[in-house]
């Protein structure tokens, strides 16, 4: 079971990481967004360095989103899914090792992409400090959201449409957490975020697998 697990998660990882952009599209509209901002609001920078930790976790949250439709769909309409229950894998595995790929697919890349976004944003050594320990504690709570919102939309029409507009309210607390860790010093902000990720990532594989036996009958 293990053996099938690692194989199938090394699949999930290729696919999500090679096809269409992969781990390139999200990193890359994380730094689009990162570099307009200070267009918006002018060479202003305490302004830039007190809003730029809040921005840089709404282009975090927003390059989530991006690979959301082909998180589960492509493996129900090519029926991957019930061959893995003909062998007897359950939905909840599946969807585990699913949320792991899709976090390694951007939430690393990500991390590494803080460092050149906070320079653009006018963010210091410890406030960057901050963000990397944010985003290392509330990257996997949104991508077990986001795999879990994937599930429940999938065979929907506009599914991935309806799935961007899901995630946005639910992943208002992990923002609020985040951003908000820059103001509060860090540790009881990043502790929030840590604790509201870590419930994300326990539930996503239960309802994940429940929507997944709903879509399948």
């Amino acid at each position: 079971m293990i053996g099938r697990l690692w194989t199938i998660g090394r699949r999930d990882l290729v696919r999500l990481g090679g096809r269409r952009g992969g781990a390139v599209l999200p990193v890359l509209f994380f730094l689009a967004v990162a570099m307009l901002y200070p267009f918006a609001v002018g060479p202003d920078a305490p302004l830039l360095a007190r809003t730029g930790g809040g921005v840089i976790w709404v282009a975090a949250l927003l390059a989530a989103i991006l690979p959301l439709d082909r998180l589960i769909e492509p493996d129900i309409e090519q029926g991957f899914f019930d061959q893995w229950a003909l062998r007897g894998i359950s939905e909840e595995a599946l969807i585990a090792v699913r949320v792991l790929a899709h976090w390694l697919s951007f939430g690393p890349p990500l991390m590494l992409a803080a460092i050149p976004a906070s320079a653009l944003l006018g963010l210091d050594g410890a406030h960057l400090r901050v963000v990397e320990l944010g985003l290392l504690a509330g990257t996997p709570g949104l991508a077990a959201l986001g795999v879990t919102i994937a599930c429940l939309t999938v065979g929907l029409r506009s599914g991935a449409a309806l799935a961007g507009l899901l995630i946005i309210p639910l992943a208002v607390p992990l923002l609020i957490f985040g951003a908000g860790s820059l103001s509060t010093g860090g540790s009881s902000g990043i502790a929030l975020t840590g604790a509201a990720s870590l419930v994300l990532v326990a539930l996503a594989p239960f309802a994940g697998g429940a929507a997944i036996r709903a879509a399948r009958e």
